[in-house]
């Protein structure tokens, strides 16, 4: 019995054994595999071994700032803190110099005014056990420079700041369409969602900077391990073309016209005439950056293509002259007129003003006018070449994310009859702003351009600069004279269109237009407030500074108004600002003045009335009686403007620096002298000394430059 038992056990141990080494030599070949594989179970072994002995810290960069051509901030970033505590006693090896929070209960009574939190929510963070270090939620986060130092004054040991940056726009909702705005992702990674900023937004955005290195369990820092240093790019920065005190021009007009009438939107934008940059461009309703309180992600300037009117007349027109068809003394009967289909189309006046030639026409708006160029001397090919030469479309170019490039088709009589008055195409403003320089450019057509410069804001360097661009010469100079003559007279001629626009010396020129809004291919709305009110402008004919282009849908009564005196408020404030050497001036409020005969009045009285209406005067001579004065009597002037008072004894030749030619002139043919002008623009010499007495049969010589030419 015993024997056996023995047998048996002997048997159970080899078993046993053969089991053993079975396993043993599965484990060595793990390991094995384990040693010479990569990755093991979908697990990469580098990395996982790297990560849990390395550690990278980010460098973020900074994104780049937006300036205003004047170098004004239109957007930028700013720090932005969050508040931590340390909770670990073991971080503190000099208890002189304690690197934890030693007494909670007076670091949450200290931190609690700052924080704006409750002392016990304070104590709730810092009595959390088993942890290194803890924040203090939403209201320990997005801390200022302000709420940083006043926590770092209370000197309590065991806090710290984590810096990050938020993006800031300091002026609100000034050219917010163009600037645009960030946003951060849960990620942390900003993108810009508007304009600029997400046009140009890996340029502005930089890189990111890393730093790895060896930690130890606590994660930190093993002491004299290597590390690997990669240091941040930080983004560019970016000028604009938008002059700051222009734009502010624009957007104070356009909210005081807010004040007498409606509209679902109103746009306006402001060109350079000499060179193609995008001076101001604004848009109602707009939005804060800031805040994203936006109603229309659309922006008007070049994403809204929409039908514009009568403003199209201006480059019919000139597609005719351009083509050798134009006869401007060529006459029709104004009116209505029907096509070969038998579809009637009228004037905006169907009673029409008789037989009138199309010079005429072009003052009065006429639709029948353009039908009539279009039916006896031009084609559709003709008239959509000319379109597109102008940049009609197709792109721009310009320098803003989503630019719609609009709509250009026409093919049957009716269709390309109404394409000649601005109806069945469809526009952007930038594409309007851009057909207008070749008017202001003797026939050379310019590129629109938003960005003057790109610049790296550690160097200094500038990445990228742009100028005036000529694309292609469209319109000969008597193309051009022609037009500026016409459009001359459809604002400054008696009765015409355009004569609500007419401002101080008759220098702004332009085309009015009232289109019809289309309603989703079912025919157009009815009703006088369901249209589009534009004008389109050049500012000032004899030296062309400005193009200006303004469009409201759905005025108050399909008005015109809102648009015009938000036109001439900011024509008559870019004129004060561009003849006047400090850059910096801001607008006055301005008000109309009806100029009263002064004539035979004395001296003290006219002062006292031109004081009383906060009007500026300039007297010339010694006398106490007035004998002339400009502007004459009944003409309408601003609180901006001045008025000059020539009196009856010891006549003196008047300082003339600085004054346009239009002023310059007007007072010496007072005074009897007789002018000599050389130049254009403003007086920069005169060849008569200031306080020369005046004699008869005298002449003086006037030197003149533009003070501002965009050049």
């Amino acid at each position: 019995m015993k024997t056996k038992k023995r047998k048996n056990n002997i048997k159970y141990s080899k078993i046993f054994i053969f089991i053993s080494l079975l396993l043993f030599c599965l484990m060595i070949f793990r390991v094995i595999e384990l040693g010479m594989s990569e990755e093991i179970d979908g697990i990469n072994l580098k990395n996982l071994a790297a990560n849990r002995t390395t550690r990278t810290d980010v460098e973020e960069a900074k994104r780049g700032t937006i300036y205003s051509l004047n170098g004004d901030v239109l957007a930028q970033n700013v720090s932005s803190y969050k508040l931590i505590a340390y909770l670990d006693s073991k971080r503190t090896t000099n208890p002189k110099r304690p690197q934890h929070v030693v007494d909670k209960e007076t670091t949450a009574e200290k931190l609690s005014p700052i924080l704006g939190m409750e002392k016990d929510e304070i104590l709730g963070y810092l009595n959390k056990e088993n942890l290194y270090q803890t924040e203090f939620g939403t209201k320990g986060k997005g801390l200022n420079e302000i709420e940083k130092k006043q926590i770092e004054d209370l000197d309590l040991p065991g806090l710290d700041f984590i810096e990050s940056f938020k993006r800031y726009y300091p002026k609100g909702n000034f050219a917010s369409y163009i600037i645009g705005y960030t946003k951060t992702d849960d990620e942390g990674i900003t993108q810009g969602e508007m304009g600029i900023e997400k046009q140009y937004n890996d340029i502005l955005k930089g890189e990111n900077g890393y730093t790895t290195y060896q930690k130890d369990l606590k994660g930190y820092k093993i002491a004299n391990t290597p590390e690997i240093k990669v240091d941040a790019i930080q983004g560019k920065d970016i000028y604009l073309t938008i002059d700051e005190n222009i734009q502010f021009f624009v957007e104070q007009a356009m909210t005081n016209s807010d004040k007498n009438y409606d509209w679902e939107w109103f746009t306006i934008t402001i060109m350079d005439a000499k060179t193609g940059a995008i001076l101001a461009t604004s848009s109602s309703p707009s939005f804060d950056p800031n805040k994203r309180d936006i109603s229309n992600y659309m922006d008007l300037f070049s994403q809204t293509p929409y039908e514009p009117g009568s403003t199209m007349k201006t480059f019919t027109y000139m597609a005719a002259m351009e083509n050798g068809v134009y006869d401007g003394n060529e006459t029709y009967k104004s009116g209505v007129f029907e096509t070969s289909d038998g579809t009637i189309i009228g004037d905006w006046d169907r009673a029409g003003w008789g037989v009138i030639n199309y010079d005429k026409g072009y003052a009065l708006s006429s639709n029948v006018g353009v039908i009539n160029i279009i039916d006896r001397h031009m084609n559709s090919l003709m008239l959509r070449q000319y379109f597109r030469r102008l940049g009609f479309g197709r792109k721009t170019g310009i320098e803003l994310p989503n630019e719609n490039k609009g709509n250009l088709e026409f093919k049957y009589e009716t269709e390309i009859f109404n394409a000649g008055f601005g109806q069945g195409i469809t526009t952007t403003p930038v594409q309007n702003v851009k057909a207008l320089t070749p008017l202001t450019n003797d026939g050379m057509l310019l590129k629109p351009y938003i960005v003057s410069k790109i610049v790296d804001s550690t160097t200094g360097e500038v990445i990228l600069e742009n100028k005036k661009e000529e694309l292609d010469r469209v319109a000969s100079t008597a193309t051009v004279q022609k037009m500026i003559s016409l459009m001359d007279d459809c604002v400054n001629g008696y009765g015409n269109t355009g004569s609500g626009y007419r401002v101080e010396g008759g220098e702004l020129v332009g085309k009015t237009g009232t289109a019809q809004i289309a309603e989703n291919g079912r025919g157009y709305l009815s009703g006088i407030e369901n249209t589009i009110s534009s004008f389109a402008g050049i500012y000032p004919k004899s030296n062309p500074q400005i193009i200006i282009y303004a469009s409201a849908k759905k005025t108050s009564g399909g008005s015109q108004k809102p648009v015009s005196n938000a036109v001439k408020e900011i024509v008559t404030n870019v004129s004060k600002y561009y003849g006047n050497d400090d850059t910096k001036a801001q607008p006055l409020e301005i008000k109309d003045y009806e100029v009263p005969n002064f004539k035979n009045k004395k001296l003290d009285k006219v002062k006292q009335t031109l004081e009383t209406n906060k009007i500026s005067y300039e007297i010339i001579g010694e006398g106490d009686k007035v004998i002339e004065q400009s502007p004459n009597p009944k003409d309408i002037i601003t609180t901006n403007d001045k008025v000059y008072l020539i009196t009856n004894k010891e006549k003196k030749m008047p300082n003339l620096i600085g004054k346009s030619s239009k002023v310059a002139k007007d007072i010496l043919v007072k005074l009897g002298i007789k002018t000599k002008l050389e130049g254009v623009g403003y007086v920069t010499e005169q060849s008569i000394s200031e306080s020369t007495p005046i004699e008869e049969n005298m002449e003086i010589e006037l030197k003149l430059s533009p003070k501002f030419n965009g050049e």
